[in-house]
């Protein structure tokens, strides 16, 4: 991923806002001058950016899902979508890639609905650090997620509508157990890149190499290492996952160009592989026998998980690749690219991908599949999910849109929520879509 912080910065400050359409625009939506509000009431919540909540039930009556008062700008919903599409900034790091991969992609049936809109918590401020990297909303349950919110991974119950602090990073942070491979000095103020969250256990990965574990089910954090001193040594992403036997391991994806598992049961690290370029994501297949690694280089590699040896080129993307994910089959995976593309590939024949799927705005920078296999999410960088039924070749497609930043997005282990964090100064916030089934069986008591 890109290691330039004045270029780093100063394109996050071009892209993240939406404000540099037109001044009318940039000064109502963004609560800098709200004239016309009916109260003083309405006045204060926005000068204090304290936005209602908004429910299915107030959707259902027309309200905006994120709270946006529309009727009272000086633009229309659909003539901003339209700017938007026409004026959003994709990054790239091979210019035009995202134009030269347009004509491989499939075309596909967009009217479907899969998960119903079920709440946006504006409380619930979802924030990242580095515009590449958007990994940093994790599910549980259907009503527990976990986020980065600033220095604080954040557990956001659904159920009750309540928030609380689960891990503060903006001190000094140190673990309270010892183990071998443990740096017993911690960190200080560190900047989470990257965010892991599998049943009971937490990892977080930062711009310097750190990684931070915290089991959610004991206090203070547990284990603290440093995956390297290099000066390129952000973490990129985080896999947590179960051996075989049952044993709880973690694989980081470092910008040093390595892929690092550790092993949680002996708190050491079990495997270092090198690679050569910078990788930005890697996923492990369902057997644990393969690795997908995607980074800094138009081509992604499939190698064994044992021993970290090739065992197929993945030729097809045209820039970086940020994002890669497996079917729970453990037959096809996908990986998404800032070509603008999510590439299915099929492990029985890897010369080429079976499927290509566009985005709309820009990279596709985080994919998730839901444990029983039937439906496929992709994020753009902000605006747009798109989630896929698997079982119609992935030409069947919801396309869940709404205005801001993706900081992340989680299916819930049973498949029945959904969770995207948005990223905006003003409209922050956890947007949360529950699975829709269709009872017609019960219509024969009726």
């Amino acid at each position: 991923m890109s290691h330039q912080p004045g270029d780093d910065a100063e394109y996050m400050a071009d892209e993240y806002e939406m404000e540099d359409i037109d001044d009318d625009m940039d000064d109502e939506f963004h609560g800098r001058d709200m004239g016309g509000s009916d109260s003083d009431v309405d006045e204060y919540d926005y000068m204090n950016n304290k936005m209602q909540d908004t429910s299915a039930a107030e959707a259902r009556r027309g309200k905006d899902i994120q709270g946006i008062p529309w009727e009272r700008l000086s633009i229309t919903r659909e003539k901003y979508r339209q700017t938007r599409l026409e004026q959003y900034k994709n990054y790239e790091n091979i210019p035009q890639s995202g134009e030269a991969s347009e004509k491989e992609c499939r075309a596909t049936k967009k009217e479907c609905s899969y998960y119903d809109f079920r709440r946006n918590s504006r409380s619930v401020k979802s924030t990242i650090l580095h515009f590449q990297l958007r990994n940093l909303v994790w599910a549980t349950s259907k009503h527990d997620v976990y986020l980065m919110s600033h220095f604080s991974v954040i557990h956001w119950s659904s159920l009750t509508c309540a928030k609380n602090e689960v891990l503060n990073v903006s001190g000094h942070v140190a673990p309270c157990e010892k183990h071998p491979g443990s740096l017993l000095e911690g960190f200080t103020q560190t900047q989470v890149s990257t965010l892991a969250v599998k049943d009971n256990l937490l990892v977080a990965g930062g711009f310097q190499g750190e990684l931070i574990c915290k089991y959610l089910d004991r206090p203070g954090v547990c284990f603290c290492s440093r995956t390297t001193y290099d000066d390129n040594a952000i973490t990129n992403a985080v896999d947590i996952y179960n051996t075989a036997s049952g044993a709880l391991h973690f694989i980081a994806s470092n910008n040093d160009c390595g892929v690092r598992d550790f092993d949680m049961e002996k708190f050491q690290l079990s495997k270092h592989f090198r690679f050569s370029w910078p990788v930005n994501h890697t996923s492990l297949s369902p057997d644990g026998k393969l690795l997908v690694v995607v980074g800094d280089d138009p081509e992604g590699i499939l190698v064994d998980s044992r021993n970290g040896k090739t065992v197929a080129p993945l030729c097809g993307h045209v820039d970086y690749s940020f994002a890669s994910a497996w079917h729970p089959d453990g037959i096809t995976f996908a990986t998404g690219n800032q070509d603008k593309t999510c590439r299915i590939w099929d492990l029985r024949n890897l010369s080429k991908s079976i499927t290509a799927l566009k985005g709309n705005l820009g990279a596709i920078r985080s994919i998730r599949y839901t444990s029983d296999g039937r439906f496929m999410a992709m994020a753009e960088p902000a605006d747009f999910v798109h989630v896929f039924y698997v079982k119609s070749g992935y030409e069947e497609e919801q396309e869940i849109d709404f205005f801001g930043e993706i900081s992340g997005m989680s299916f819930s282990p049973d498949t029945e929520s959904l969770f995207v964090g948005v990223w905006d100064r003003t409209y922050g916030s956890l947007l949360e879509f529950g699975r829709r089934h269709n009872y017609s069986y019960l219509d024969t008591i009726i």
